[in-house]
């Protein structure tokens, strides 16, 4: 069980990283809380139903997809960037399940990833210093003093806006959208008339015969209710801790705490020392949690740190988000995954192959070359079949919108091109027709692994 001596502020007392120093501390508790008063943003039901998907995850019977925006801003809030987003990661769940035959646990990084970590506390420009921006959450990207400045209001902007994000998602979710008799029309058209757009219509094309032959045989969406909506989770980094606490709530039915700003929450790369306060905070709520696991880390702190997070070792609790750069993940993923499993500890792989491959292009933007993306991707894969382990999940960012941020894939983005719809608040994202295309490779993995252990099963 949980350390008896966790509290929601407990965290107060160890070492907090990548927090914003907020020039008012009375106006800042008042905002959190006058947080704590609002109503959660999801149950506590909701994210135990999580775990035990993720349960399923982790002893190989399912795969985790989980992606969305590097960053969600204040400006691009709309329902057709949200509707779009919610569309792709369907398109990719659909792709995956058909392809792999295995259940896909369905995670937005959305309604809620509106913090973000930075390598420095203060940035330069023309040799002015202000606060770096650390996302709509906490200040303005513009680069003038007063928008700098954090201002705990932001908090309460962010809340009103994931509520309204979940409400729409729980809508598309659940309200006839995500009906798999209408996968040939989740297609976006700027990807249609890609060669990714012509294989998904391909894979669509398949279902849906094989839903008009289930359809003769009496089963359709009124007996099946699986096939009119879907399961859809959210997640961020739970970052800004002030927020998260004021967030976070007793369960009438359980008595244990959950954080009801999301059903999943992760640590940073940068926040998942021994003795951070992300860790501690994050060890004492019920959700289902993540970290990420980068080429810093050595087996014997990944073994202390799932011991704190995850002291009973249940299944579908923890999930490790490996993200090492493409050309890093053969020298420092096995150690990782091969100390794991011999210390019997029940965890689901995932793999982010987007934050260790950026780079700044000859143009100047900050960009992800896709074939590093599919790199990584594979050499995951490769990782965890030498290992005899599963390779559970795909951490990305990604947009519905149609930018031009990573270059490559077949929707043939070039540094020239990049500028041309180059929208991101911080990071690159991959647009739908990459997203689709990492799918595809996804699935293709999948078989592979699958294939694997029916062999093995018959020998």
């Amino acid at each position: 069980m949980t350390n008896s001596k966790w509290t929601p502020q407990s965290w107060r007392n160890f070492e907090a990283r990548q927090l914003p120093a907020y020039p008012d501390s009375a106006a800042l508790a008042e905002t959190e809380q006058l947080l704590g008063t609002y109503p959660p943003l999801v149950f506590a039901g909701e994210a135990r139903q999580l775990r035990a998907d993720l349960a399923d995850v982790a002893h190989g019977k399912g795969f985790l997809l989980q992606g969305g925006d590097c960053a969600e801003s204040f400006a691009e809030f709309h329902p057709n960037n949200i509707r779009d987003t919610f569309r792709v990661l369907l398109q990719m769940a659909v792709v995956l399940t058909f392809g792999s035959k295995m259940p896909v646990v369905k995670v937005g990084r959305m309604a809620g990833q509106f913090a973000k970590p930075r390598s420095a506390d203060m940035e330069e420009q023309d040799g002015a210093s202000l606060p770096s921006y650390r996302g709509d959450i906490v200040n303005d990207i513009g680069f003038e003093a007063a928008g700098r400045q954090p201002n705990p209001e932001r908090m309460l902007r962010a809340y009103m806006q994931a509520a309204a994000t979940l409400n729409l998602l729980r809508a598309l979710a659940t309200g006839g959208y995500a009906n798999l008799y209408q996968v040939h029309q989740w297609n976006l058209d700027f990807v249609g008339a890609s060669p990714t757009g012509e294989k998904y219509r391909e894979v669509a094309g398949r279902i849906g015969e094989a839903l008009d032959f289930m359809a003769a045989c009496g089963v359709d969406p009124d007996s099946v209710p699986q096939l009119h909506g879907t399961d859809f989770y959210t997640s961020h980094e739970a970052l800004l801790l002030g927020y998260e606490q004021a967030m976070t709530r007793q369960d009438s039915l359980t008595g244990r705490w959950y954080d009801t700003s999301a059903h999943m929450l992760w640590i940073g790369d940068r926040t998942r020392f021994t003795g951070s306060a992300h860790v501690e905070f994050l060890r004492g709520v019920g959700n289902p949690i993540a970290m990420k696991a980068g080429p810093s880390l050595e087996p014997d702190e990944l073994i202390r740190l799932i011991d704190t997070l995850n002291p009973d070792n249940d299944p579908g609790r923890l999930t490790i988000i490996s993200r090492f750069g493409h050309d890093k993940v053969e020298a420092g993923l096995p150690k990782l995954v091969r100390r794991v499993a011999a210390e019997g500890r029940h965890v689901v792989w995932s793999c982010d192959p987007m934050h260790g491959n950026t780079i700044k292009s000859a143009s100047g933007f900050k960009t992800r070359p896709f074939e590093r993306i599919l790199s990584e991707v594979s050499s995951f894969f490769a990782v965890h079949r030498a290992e005899g382990t599963h390779a559970g999940g795909i951490h990305c960012e990604m947009t519905g919108q149609n930018v031009t941020e990573c270059t490559g894939g077949a929707a043939a983005v070039t540094d020239e091109t990049l500028a041309d719809r180059y929208h991101t608040h911080c990071d690159p994202r991959l647009n739908a027709s990459q997203s689709i295309e990492l799918a595809f490779l996804l699935a293709e993995k999948l078989r592979d692994e699958m294939a694997k252990q029916d062999q093995a099963a018959a020998a």
